[in-house]
């Protein structure tokens, strides 16, 4: 019998203590944006970097472009 209720006394112990390191809200991985870390790996010596660099321009010119149209339909 006291057995039984250590084991319940230690199994309720451990689901308490399991519960207790959980965060309301959950923290990101990082804290930059998207076209932050772009740029940064645009500007990095990594291979590749160029081509992230070229795709960061045409999306800002494209998007430019979508703006002025945008705004001629107003």
């Amino acid at each position: 019998m006291t057995n039984r209720i250590v084991f319940a006394a230690v199994l309720v112990l451990f689901s308490i203590a399991g519960c207790s390191g959980h965060s309301s809200t959950p923290r990101p991985a990082s804290t930059l944006t998207e076209a932050q870390r772009d740029s940064a790996i645009a500007r990095s010596s990594l291979p590749g970097a160029t081509t992230v660099g070229r795709a960061l321009e045409l999306s800002g010119k494209s998007a430019r472009y979508a703006s002025q149209m945008d705004s001629l339909s107003r």
